[in-house]
């Protein structure tokens, strides 16, 4: 079927707009006299092509803090994400060297850690990656959809399109090198498929590592036990750590900023710590360390080392491990949060406290082995011991936090099934809760800490997957300071080289421990990667196979003038002549249809498969669409959005019965509630009411001033007349729609669903097969996912289910 495109007349119930992320907003009157719509300000140089009726309420806003709130969330920020790369202390040289390293080898690696500290950390990521956020959203898949804002290169979730701020720069405005990549991105399948793996398996190598990061720090904490009693066994060691990591993921529901202000107190006394050991090394023994600053010691490191050197960076990237993390829970704490808490605090403690470790391991032989604790000031050994193990325990923070944040962009993408996903907070939109992916996430780690039994088999396997994944950022945000940032190719170019060149020298070292234990991670991102693609090519499937349905109501129902059961009567509806073209009956009662993707234009498929098997209609037929936003409410007044499926006059007419309701909602307001009815009912009769007011009040007014010259000027009196006895006739009509209304909703009011089952085609070829096989598997996810109206809570004897079968 063509999609045939209606002019549909637009009004909401009056509203108090939701002010978030500083945007503008405004009312202004539609074409239609006295109908309002709500439109966005925007700069004719933002955009290129349009994207449809995009209401303002739908996008999400990227919300921007300052003042208490702002620290709060650097405060909470410490707690969650320096976990993993403020304990890297403890194990960086010792992982470095496998002897005592030589004076200048010593300087040559501390001023490999102060500037990749500096470059990869500070200026990449915090300074530069941070700003290529997805409406505040961060990761490799965040960079992906910023991506496909501003250019074509992915088909998105009709249900999710108009919550997608698109804005797409104009070709005029794109220096030569932008709009050749774009133009290059947009015309090429093969890059765009290239593009699409890459964002999923970026995310998948940070999940992988999530699996190993709590494993890795909790473990390597109970084994510092070793310390004080060298004779714990290997069982006690790993049940301690099991149950510890245990008790991690089931305070995971606490929500992140609880648990950010719950663990940032360690964090800050473990930085700290290192913060003044650092400063009483640097002190007490050699400070001619602090001449690493200067580049020339790391460059001179490769060249008397050559391949040794080479090969010892797979211990130095250690010192930055949890850099992705970094990025990937930008949702839950903000930029400015994290720079404040990076550049202000974490940045020089940890910079600090490997020029302290440096400096006693230059005056002290054997120290390199065990660099923390042989570094401790006297007296001080058995606190450090006990903020050590803390700090390492709430490590695993990092990646937990980050792997909620990367799954739900995942979904929201369609490349995952949609699980629930719980904010845990009424002030920080972003900070989210998984349970299916915290329970899986548990068992992934507890099965990954059996299996290793130590940190030393861990270790192996630890690292490579977040160097892979900086490379991939590093890439990405190449593209977006071309077509985003319109950055010149020159600059672009100078940044990629600097920062891939150091992303390749750390990843070719890592990739050394492939054998080792580092397949292990890449494996499992790949299979990570294989579902998440398998899912978005089905979805691309069913989209396809469901879009069929989705055309006006204008292109399924007809009227033939000619077509009466007496003299003077209304005419009849009919199907059109592709349905059959049966003569349409009226049911009594609100029909109310759930509609899956809210197209303004479209028709909900359960609505068409309901006119094919019963060739009827309620006596009032409601499109209802459910729209949840990204904020925590969303006042009454402003949840209902009301409009016409066809004009109050014109050839639909005789379809003047026929509505769209949009319901939008925070997460934390609950919806389904027993009066649901009632309150679509309450929202047309409003619909009706203003519909008919405005403009009739309007016109009245225009009547009665015009009727005071009657005697001076007889024909504007007649038209006057004229127009009031319109006014009046509309009056009428107007009570006779809500008389009738009130009708259908006093006999019934149904709610109608529904019930898709996918088949696939049948194959021909062994593509084909193939095919169906990818197919299956996604239908076998499908199928045990569950479905959205399913989890309603619909009143059961109100509940209609329209079953119907698409070919995919």
């Amino acid at each position: 079927m063509s999609r045939l495109q209606t002019n549909e007349a637009v009004t909401r119930v009056p509203t108090n707009r939701i002010q978030i992320a500083d945007e503008a907003v405004h009312r202004v009157p539609s074409a239609s006299s006295g109908i309002y719509d709500t439109k966005r300000q925007q700069s004719v140089s933002e955009t290129e092509v349009g994207y449809g009726d995009v209401d303002d309420r739908d996008i999400k806003k990227k919300q921007n803090f300052s003042g208490k709130y702002l620290l709060w969330l650097a405060y909470q920020s410490i707690g969650v994400i320096y976990g993993d790369i403020g304990t890297s202390p403890l194990y960086v040289y010792s992982s470095t060297f496998s002897s005592e390293p030589s004076h200048d080898d010593l300087f040559g690696a501390l001023s490999i850690i102060i500037w990749t500290l500096t470059l990869m950390v500070t200026v990449k990521y915090v300074l530069i990656v941070l700003r290529a956020d997805d409406e505040g959203e961060g990761g490799t898949f965040a960079i992906y959809s910023l991506l496909s804002r501003y250019a074509n290169i992915v088909r998105r979730d009709p249900r999710e399109q108009r919550s997608i701020k698109m804005q797409r720069v104009r070709t005029s405005e794109l220096e030569t090198s932008s709009k050749t990549t774009r133009s290059i991105l947009e015309g090429s399948r093969l890059l765009k498929l290239l593009l699409r793996i890459i964002g999923v398996f970026g995310v998948s190598l940070v999940m992988a590592d999530g699996a190993l990061t709590p494993a890795q720090s909790v473990l390597g904490a109970i084994q510092g036990l070793n310390v004080i009693h060298p004779n714990i066994k290997e069982s006690t060691i790993l049940g301690s750590t099991c149950g510890i990591l245990i008790v991690l993921f089931l305070i995971q529901p606490m929500g992140t900023s609880k648990i950010g202000t719950l663990f940032a107190p360690i964090v800050i006394i473990w930085l700290t710590f290192n913060l003044s050991f650092g400063i009483y090394n640097l002190v007490h023994f050699d400070h001619t360390v602090l001449k690493a600053f200067s580049p020339y010691y790391a460059g001179a490191f490769f060249v008397r080392n050559k391949t040794s050197g080479w090969k010892s960076l797979g211990g130095l990237l250690l010192a930055f491990t949890g850099v992705e993390a970094l990025y990937a829970d930008l949702g839950a704490f903000t930029r400015s949060a994290i720079q404040l808490s990076w550049l202000c605090f974490a940045y020089p403690c940890l910079l600090i406290a490997y020029i302290g470790q440096a400096a006693y391991i230059s005056s002290n032989k054997g120290a390199y082995s065990n660099p923390f604790f042989n570094s401790t000031p006297p007296g001080m050994f058995y606190p450090s011991l006990v903020m050590a193990i803390l700090a390492a325990i709430v490590a695993s923070q990092t990646m937990i936090t980050g792997t909620f944040q990367l799954l739900s962009q995942i979904i929201k993408l369609s490349y995952f099934p949609q699980i629930k996903v719980k904010h845990t907070s009424k002030i920080f939109h972003g900070q989210i809760y998984i349970p299916w992916a915290n329970w899986i996430l548990m068992i992934g780690t507890i099965c990954v800490t059996t299996a290793y039994k130590n940190t030393v088999k861990l270790g192996e396997a630890y690292g490579t997957c977040v160097v892979l994944v900086t490379f991939i950022t590093t890439s990405f945000v190449s593209l977006v300071a071309l077509i985003i940032w319109r950055l010149p190719a020159l600059v672009v170019l100078a940044g990629f080289l600097t920062f891939g060149l150091l992303d390749w020298l750390y990843l070719s070292s890592a990739l050394t421990k492939v054998p080792d234990g580092a397949w292990f991670t890449l494996c499992l991102a790949v299979l990570l990667s294989s579902v998440f693609v398998l899912w978005r090519y089905g979805k691309d499937n069913q989209w396809r196979a469901e879009g069929e349905d989705h055309v006006p109501p204008s292109h399924l129902l007809t009227e033939r003038p000619n077509d009466r059961e007496k003299e003077g009567s209304t005419p009849i509806l009919r199907l059109s002549s592709a349905l059959g073209g049966a003569p349409i009956s009226h049911l009594r009662g609100i029909g109310v249809f759930f509609d899956k993707t809210g197209s303004p234009t479209g028709t909900p498929t359960v609505f068409v498969h309901f006119l094919q098997k019963f060739q009827a209609t309620p006596a009032v037929a409601v499109f209802f669409h459910i729209r949840p936003l990204s904020c925590p409410t969303v006042a009454p007044e402003d949840r209902f959005s009301v409009s016409r499926c066809f004009p109050l006059a014109g050839p639909g007419m005789v379809l003047q019965n026929m509505y769209r309701v949009t319901i939008r909602h925070g997460y934390t307001d609950d919806i389904m509630t027993g009066d649901l009815g009632h309150q679509i009912f309450e929202s047309l009769r409003a619909f009706i009411v203003r519909e008919s007011s405005e403009p009739g009040s309007a016109l009245l007014e225009r009547s009665s001033d015009e009727s005071v010259s009657t005697s001076i000027t007889p024909p504007i009196h007649a038209a006057a007349a004229s127009r009031h006895n319109d006014y009046r006739a509309q009056q009428a009509a107007v009570r006779e729609r809500l008389a009738n209304l009130q009708t259908a909703y006093e006999d019934q009011l149904v709610y109608i669903v529904g019930k898709e089952q996918m088949r696939i085609a049948h194959a021909q070829n062994v593509r084909g097969w193939v095919r169906t096989l990818a197919l299956a598997i996604f239908l076998w996810l499908r199928n045990n996912t569950g479905s959205r109206v399913a989890n309603m809570n619909l009143n059961v004897e109100k509940l209609v289910e329209i079953g119907f079968v698409k070919v995919i």
